[in-house]
């Protein structure tokens, strides 16, 4: 008789255990649904600047080329988007193409107007142009600003000339207003560097840019969270490095204004 009370208490209590298992399954069942929900909203939720850099930095990845969202004409995944245009005119975005071209337009006119006397070892004795040791042109990722190293430093040397600090100083001035990031890129050419204060072009290369940016800050009046330092070294010439000509066009100081579209990639200052 005991054994069978067991053995019918053994019963009840599994299937008691059994009923309420639907409740495991239950919970389950409200969790994925709650998750299903949380993800549908913030799919339903996106930034349309931060959506649009994303698909352009990749695109320049993967193809080289810049591609813009919003020229496609079928239905976007941002609320928005679809066949509409980036504004690069006058609009909500104060740096915009509009600005960056009157930059453009104010540094040509500096160098055309600005002679410029460097050594007799450069240019014998004459008075030349600053235009001879600056270009300006536009990139897909802004506006170029490249300086001959032969405008900015001695040869080997970091140190930037009296006449270079004036003309950066007043680069600057032109750049201070404008709300872009900026970068300063140094390099070089292949020839190897080996000395105690530049181990190699890596060191070279980013001290020249490093002078610049003290000077763009210090007496151009640009803000320092807007300027931002690079150095290549040797691996990023424009030409081919076959002589002494090719080899010239590499050694560079290049101040890029970013479009203001890239600064989604930047990192942000935390305050």
């Amino acid at each position: 008789m005991n054994g069978s009370r067991r053995n019918n208490k053994n019963n009840n209590e599994e299937k008691k255990e059994n009923m309420d298992r639907w409740l495991v399954t239950y919970a389950d069942l409200i969790t994925l649904l709650m998750i299903f929900f949380v993800l549908m909203y913030t799919m339903s939720q996106v930034d349309v600047k931060k959506y649009a850099a994303v698909v352009n930095s990749i695109s320049i990845v993967l193809t080289g080329q810049a591609i813009s969202v919003l020229d496609t004409q079928g239905p976007s995944l941002a609320e928005g988007l679809s066949g509409q245009q980036i504004p690069e005119g006058e609009g909500e975005i104060p740096a915009n193409q509009g600005q960056l071209q009157e930059v453009k337009n104010l540094i040509q006119e500096f160098m055309e107007t600005q002679d410029l006397e460097l050594g007799s070892g450069e240019t014998g004795g004459k008075t030349t142009k600053l235009g001879e040791y600056i270009v300006v042109y536009e990139q897909e990722r802004g506006l170029v600003i490249s300086f001959k190293d032969t405008l900015l430093f001695a040869s080997g040397s970091d140190e930037l000339t009296p006449q270079a600090r004036s003309i950066i100083r007043q680069v600057g001035e032109a750049l201070k207003d404008l709300p872009n990031y900026i970068r300063v890129e140094g390099h070089t050419d292949n020839l190897p560097i080996h000395t105690a204060r530049f181990p190699s072009n890596w060191e070279l290369s980013v001290l020249r840019a490093s002078n610049v940016v003290h000077v763009l800050q210090d007496e151009g009046g640009i803000p320092p969270d807007r300027l931002s330092i690079i150095g290549y070294g040797e691996y990023r010439p424009l030409v081919p490095n076959e002589d002494d000509l090719s080899r010239a066009m590499n050694r560079r100081v290049d101040i890029v204004i970013l479009k203001q579209k890239y600064d989604y990639f930047e990192p942000p200052s935390i305050e």
